[in-house]
């Protein structure tokens, strides 16, 4: 049931599907005053970045960064997809004043809801709206693949993209890996999320009666939905591997996430994570 309704709301426009959402959820929006750490946490019907408990997931995601990728409070991190807000959020409470957070994103509302919300509170938090294409979440843009992130070389402790190379093409996924590193500090760290499959599993996902099946097949990738390149995107490990080493990144650990139903869900995330160094 969930897969077919995930197939419905993929082919409606772009804009639809956000005022859909915003419907969904307006009883509970109403009378909504969650808020953490000072800040009053976005309407369910604007969170248009993954599923799950919105503020469980900011503080999981702080606690991945702190084990995986060496964070500490004075890190300076990068948040490749910052959406609206849900890693920073979790942040703002263990960063410290010397720490700094930036992040960007394609989805202009989620930014300048994360600069009105949260960069008012914390003047170490910045945000930044980059117009790129995604046929998930814009309807125009620019190139991904040529897009140059607007940081200096090795500015950064930290990079970390949340559920964002799981709706990128594999071009751009490169490309991203080669700018991660620009921006890397000499032995800093890259926290990443992905759908990697090998021969193994293969089969298991490629088959439309799976749970969450990526059925259309393109060698180094398969997709969930092909009329939306950019709505779940399975990367095949070899080939994820090349890409790193073409980017001049070590791979340094694998934590596999529960998507795939080979592991215990209780123990994992959802996506597999991958630290990368530089």
């Amino acid at each position: 049931m969930k897969k077919y309704l995930r197939n419905i709301y993929y082919s409606l426009p772009i804009n639809l599907r956000f005022l859909i959402r915003r419907l969904y959820y307006f009883p509970i929006d109403l009378i909504s005053r969650s808020e953490f750490n000072g800040i009053k946490l976005p309407p369910k019907g604007m969170i248009y970045t993954g599923g799950g408990d919105f503020l469980y997931q900011a503080k999981l995601h702080t606690n991945y960064l702190k084990e995986f990728a060496g964070l500490n409070p004075d890190s300076v991190v990068l948040d490749v997809g910052s959406g609206i807000g849900r890693s920073a959020i979790g942040l703002t409470e263990y960063l410290s004043d010397q720490g700094e957070y930036y992040g960007f994103d394609i989805v202009k509302k989620g930014v300048d809801w994360c600069q009105e919300n949260i960069s008012k509170k914390y003047s170490n938090f910045h945000f930044k709206h980059i117009d790129l294409e995604n046929d998930l979440y814009t309807n125009s843009g620019n190139k991904s693949t040529d897009f140059i992130f607007p940081y200096e070389d090795n500015k950064f402790d930290v990079v970390f993209l949340m559920s964002v190379f799981t709706h990128m093409q594999v071009e751009e996924i490169a490309h991203y890996l080669k700018e991660i590193n620009r921006v890397l500090k000499k032995d800093g760290k890259c926290l990443a999320t992905f759908f990697i499959y090998d021969e193994k599993i293969e089969n298991k996902i490629s088959n439309k009666s799976f749970r969450f099946s990526f059925s259309y097949n393109y060698n180094k990738y398969r997709l969930m939905n092909n009329n939306v390149k950019n709505a779940n995107i399975a990367l095949n490990k070899t080939y994820l591997d090349k890409i790193t080493k073409d980017a001049n990144l070590e791979f340094e650990n694998f934590i596999q996430g529960f998507w795939s139903e080979e592991i215990e869900v209780k123990n994992n995330d959802f996506q597999d994570i991958i630290i990368l160094k530089k």
